[in-house]
């Protein structure tokens, strides 16, 4: 058997570690409380629910689903997309349904690069657009986010020269920052200068804790070359329902549905409708964001009382700590977990922008929140 060389020379995903590390303190009757995975854990909302079961009742044969998505979902999504940033989107030319925003985020150095390729993505962040690019044949290289800089991107000081696409993520998984408009009109302006695509990761819009709402990169004057990605899993306490969108230039929205045919990712039409109730209703948002407050209040003061130290920002349902004393970050984590039975995901695992923090995702429900919280603060 031959394995891809790329499978084959690439570490273990980060979080394979961290279960196995979690296995065996739990092999030993310690109940953990895992803030590891960025895993909502929220219940979703019922009127959802019941607009899923609705939708199976309405099918009782089931077809393919195209790779374009149901109209009504993407005038959903548009309608969304005025309401939350003022962005006039095309639902016919400029928006595709996507499984949720991983696959995509996975999939895209196929349709924007490919072979021989440079992607640039951040340091610290989500691992999936680097390896998407390693498996596309891309070459990956590495934009620092510096905590000076607010954990944003010195876009001025990279080589773009055969650059096809540039992965941004605010707010920001692992740090928790923000990004302002001028930032994203800045990174619009070097990828139409240099022929590249910025695309854009938006899952945690919906989720701040202080200041102003955070922006998208649809609220750029010209979208030329411009991708912003979404999902229901955070939003709408939806992660199952592997339901999410990219929208934008229509030039690149047109690529894309050339090549998703040929990977068949188009999302069930049951699930499909069920999403288009979700993106109408922003009540239950209001409710979600609340319910992660609650939990960083009662969370955070504990973490800061035993040591760790704030450094990232206010949004997404991530707290981002530097360790004490500049420990390594893995070893903090693991010590964390093997005596007080506390999940945390090492820095590290975000990249070497990552070394001597950990990041807390606050999914566990308030009242697990609170018994970390009293472990903490005990020692126990």
């Amino acid at each position: 058997m031959r394995v891809s060389p790329v499978l084959a020379g690439m570490r273990a995903y980060p979080f394979v570690r961290l279960t196995e590390a979690k296995q065996a303190v739990a092999a030993r009757g310690v109940k953990i409380i895992d803030f590891g995975i960025g895993e909502p854990r929220e219940e979703t909302p019922a009127f959802i629910r019941e607009a899923l079961v609705r939708a199976l009742e309405s099918e009782p044969i089931s077809t393919y689903p195209s790779s374009e998505g149901l109209p009504e979902l993407r005038e959903a999504i548009a309608g969304w997309l005025q309401r939350r940033f003022g962005a006039t989107v095309d639902p016919d030319s400029a928006i595709v349904p996507t499984m949720g925003s991983k696959e995509l985020i996975f999939n895209l150095a196929q349709v924007i690069g490919g072979p021989g390729a440079r992607v640039a993505v951040t340091t610290p962040s989500y691992p999936v657009p680097s390896r998407g690019a390693l498996f596309a044949g891309a070459e990956v290289i590495e934009v620092p986010l510096a905590p000076e800089r607010g954990w944003r991107p010195d876009l001025d000081a990279v080589d773009w020269d055969g650059v096809a696409l540039l992965w941004l993520n605010f707010p920001n998984n692992p740090t928790g920052a923000t990004a302002p408009l001028e930032l994203y009109e800045r990174a619009a302006e070097l990828a139409r200068g240099h022929g590249f695509v910025l695309a854009s990761d938006e899952a945690y819009s919906e989720l701040w804790f202080e200041g102003e709402p955070p922006v998208s990169a649809l609220q750029v004057a010209d979208r030329t070359n411009v991708l912003a990605l979404n999902t229901l899993s955070k939003r709408s306490a939806m992660p199952g329902y592997r339901s999410g969108f990219a929208a934008g230039d229509p030039e690149i929205v047109a690529a894309l549905k050339r090549y998703r045919p040929n990977v068949g990712v188009a999302p069930q039409t049951f699930i499909q409708r069920a999403a288009a109730a979700a993106w109408t209703d922003d009540e239950h948002v209001v409710e979600v964001r609340e319910r992660y407050r609650a939990k960083r209040d009662a969370l955070l003061p504990a973490l800061l009382g035993a040591g760790l130290q704030p450094s990232g920002g206010d949004a997404s349902f991530f707290l981002w700590l530097r360790t004490p004393g500049a420990e390594d970050a893995e070893a903090f984590a693991l010590r964390l977990l093997e005596e007080r039975g506390i999940a945390v995901a090492p820095g590290t695992f975000f990249g070497p922008g990552g070394e001597g923090h950990i990041r807390v995702a606050l999914v566990p429900t308030v009242a697990d929140c609170r018994r970390a919280a009293e472990l903490l603060a005990s020692g126990a």
